[in-house]
């Protein structure tokens, strides 16, 4: 059997699975970009009660997620905060083509405990503080947008030496919760549980879109369950709840 047709066979057998047919329960280990840790918590809780599949799910940023992958981490899918790695997996060989989609649209904002932000920009402008956190630019998409944000206001050099970096937007986050940064960008769905402090919600235009990919790694087409989340992570389920977290999902594919 050719490979394409076994990978469709394999969509086939999960799409059964899917709708109520007897399958032997298995797992599938998820790399997943530290952004969507509660939705992608609540998505594979989901799965399982429809499937009997399990989703064993590991969180860190992209960029150390896809260096882990290209040495061989027992991954076999990778939901990514960008579409970058995604495709370069593809063209690496270690991802299948066919199975990239984008499941979400992120959005970034600005958050402080302790600085008020509901004049948007005006706080930035004021630089009346002394650390804004940032996950690393180089490895988290979040932070490559903070960045974008920065110098789209006009304000990056004079913002630089008050930066801090977390190796990931949980980093990130962290810093900000504990008040060793006064206000930071993070991930909208970081705070959807958490109304403490206030925020502004980053114009789209200030950055690049943040569109965050799913691949499906060749070690795992012709695995049930890695094929199956896959299928899932497409259907209305798994997309309700990553709107419930404050993604977008129009143009996501």
């Amino acid at each position: 059997m050719t490979r394409p047709n076994i990978l469709s066979a394999v969509v086939a057998s999960c799409l059964l699975a899917m709708c109520g047919a007897p399958l032997r329960a298995a797992e599938t280990n998820v790399a997943v970009a530290a952004n969507f840790t509660e939705a992608a918590k609540e998505i594979a809780a989901a799965f399982k009660q429809k499937t009997g599949h399990e989703a064993v799910l590991s969180f860190g940023s992209s960029g150390q997620l896809y260096t882990q992958i290209t040495q061989d981490a027992p991954f076999q899918i990778m939901l990514s905060a960008d579409d970058e790695r995604p495709r370069k997996l593809v063209d690496d060989g270690l991802a299948v083509s066919s199975s990239r989609f984008t499941y979400a649209l992120g959005k970034l904002v600005l958050w402080s405990k302790i600085v008020d932000l509901t004049k948007g920009d005006e706080a930035l402008k004021a630089g009346k503080f002394g650390r804004i956190s940032i996950a690393n630019p180089a490895a988290a998409p979040y932070g490559t947008a903070a960045i974008e944000t920065m110098k789209a206001l006009k304000l990056h050099e004079a913002l630089k030496p008050k930066i801090v970096q977390g190796n990931s937007i949980a980093q990130a986050y962290q810093f900000i919760e504990t008040t060793n940064a006064e206000l930071g960008f993070v991930a909208l769905s970081q705070l959807s549980s958490n109304s403490d402090g206030s925020r502004w919600l980053i114009p789209q235009n200030l950055y690049t879109p943040i569109r965050q990919d799913a691949v499906l790694l060749k070690k795992a087409e012709t695995s049930e369950a890695a094929v199956s989340f896959m299928a899932f992570l497409k259907g209305p389920d798994a997309r309700s709840i990553i709107q419930k977290f404050g993604y977008d999902i129009d143009g996501a594919s």
